[in-house]
């Protein structure tokens, strides 16, 4: 059986979401070096210098970190016909769901499609 369309499809959506995860953790590094910077300077009443923004950062950037972590070791290995792939990309699809509308929709299709008799005989 040779490699389906729509699983080069899954594994595309993957190393997307990754690039997009590694967007964010530029947005995340640049608020926080940023944090007493310019804005400070010119007088913004937000206060970002508490350590409940640092806190706050780290967490959203490991988070971000896991996911792109996730998504990439899913894209990988779905495109190298691994078990891996397929179980990682799974738990990327129930995810993805939280991230309503866009995600939503792709983490169903990606779960249902996954969870195919024939795709988990390619894999296997």
């Amino acid at each position: 059986m040779k490699k389906s369309d729509l699983l080069i499809l899954i594994a595309v959506w993957e190393f997307i979401t990754a690039f997009f995860s590694l967007v964010g953790l530029g947005g995340i590094l640049m608020l926080a070096l940023q944090s007493q910077s310019w804005w400070m300077q010119r007088g913004v009443d937000f206060d970002l210098s508490g350590p409940w923004i640092y806190f706050s950062l780290v967490i959203a950037g490991l988070v971000l970190l896991l996911f792109m972590a996730v998504a990439l070791a899913a894209g990988f290995g779905l495109l190298g016909g691994r078990e891996y792939g397929r179980i990682m990309s799974l738990v990327h699809g129930g995810i993805s769901l939280l991230f309503f509308p866009v995600g939503t929709v792709i983490g169903v299709l990606q779960i249902v499609y996954l969870t195919r008799s024939d795709i988990k005989e390619y894999i296997k």
